[in-house]
């Protein structure tokens, strides 16, 4: 870890606030999104583990903020390039076509340029006929659109089989997929699932996210051959250092780089932008120069109520800068004394497995 020093328990919670922003649709399951945001030396920082992992995957959220927050300058390595800005992807959740055919269209609205689309699908208590109709509706809005699928480990290597085929069957309203990201829970899954598609003529992506990002070995599915795509995400990985090591690796296998969000707010998002600003350029196969895919980064349009204005879309590019929480938005959007607790007590536990390996 390049942090000098570890800031004290007691500095960051001196330093913390809690808040509840609220979604405009249900995302990953929740309607709204708890975060703890941390004043640090070198800017505001966000730590916003998901509310079920526990302190040691929380601690490595802990160290890609504490890095943002009290060592920024070592992010940025001497001589290294620094885009001003980066390329993001829509993003459609799961909902229901049927119940609100105007949805589709008012979503894809709020990424003004955006020419690729991300749209999940597996949901639990949907069916393949629902994700063929929400793919179909985006289509529909935006035509040419380059279209990813994201199941979140939804399906068998059957079931993601059969939604390849139906997702690109023109009679449906398909067309060509961008890639399918974490069809499947396992390397051995991808894996088959890749030589399935490969043996039918499908020139179809796969995608690995948690096989990366909650492994062990986040190159363990690149080197079994399981993915053509790795999706990074800097606080789940442990930073944006981390994020840039595991490109540079992937891409010595011809293996194509996304960097994603794990649904931060702007001020967090800001961690997922510098990464991709800083990613390394390597060649492909053909000896190609492989550039990032357009960045999952633009989630910050889910959220009805942000902690500072939302960073702005230009023509599908987000501005690669910190962000400032607004003190009036802090206490509209603070969190009750009972969560609070919850969020310094969970905040103690991750630290200290953190401290334990600093």
């Amino acid at each position: 870890m390049s942090l000098h020093s570890l800031p004290s328990l007691s500095e960051l919670t001196d330093r913390a606030r809690v808040v509840t922003c609220p979604l405009r649709v249900p995302f990953r399951g929740v309607t709204e999104r708890e975060i703890m945001l941390i004043e640090g030396p070198d800017g505001w920082v966000e730590w916003s583990p998901f509310l079920e992992y526990g302190p040691e995957e929380a601690s490595r959220w802990l160290r890609s903020a504490l890095l943002l927050g009290w060592d920024a300058e070592s992010l940025r390595p001497a001589g290294s390039r620094v885009l001003p800005s980066v390329e993001v992807n829509a993003t459609v959740p799961a909902v229901d076509v049927s119940a609100d055919p105007d949805l589709v269209p008012a979503l894809l609205d709020r990424y003004p340029g955006c020419t690729t689309v991300k749209v999940k699908v597996a949901q639990q208590g949907q069916t393949l006929a629902d994700d063929v109709a929400r793919v179909r509706a985006v289509r529909e809005a935006r035509p040419g659109i380059a279209v990813r699928v994201d199941a979140n480990t939804g399906w068998s290597v059957d079931e993601a089989f059969a939604a390849a085929v139906a997702l690109t069957d023109p009679s449906q309203g398909g067309g060509p997929l961008d890639y399918m990201e974490q069809p499947c829970a396992t390397v051995e899954e991808l894996a088959e699932l890749r030589r399935r598609l490969g043996s039918r003529g499908m020139m179809v992506r796969i995608a690995a996210d948690e096989l990366i990002r909650k492994a062990s070995d986040p190159l363990a599915a690149v080197q079994a051959g399981a993915c053509d795509v790795a999706v990074l995400k800097a606080a789940p990985l442990g930073g944006v250092d981390h994020v840039r090591a595991i490109a540079e690796e992937v891409g010595r296998y011809g293996v194509a780089v996304t960097v994603s969000s794990a649904l931060e707010s702007a001020v967090g998002m800001y961690a997922g932008l510098l990464a991709v600003a800083t990613l390394p350029g390597y060649e492909d196969d053909d000896e190609m120069v492989v550039h990032p895919q357009a960045a999952g980064l633009a989630t910050g349009s889910l959220y009805a109520e942000e902690v500072c204005a939302p960073r702005q879309i230009v023509d599908g590019r987000l501005a690669v800068e910190q962000c400032v929480p607004e003190d009036a938005r802090l206490d509209a959007l603070a969190s009750p004394a009972a969560r609070r607790d919850w969020w310094f007590d969970r905040l103690a536990a991750s630290y200290q497995v953190l401290a334990e390996t600093h």
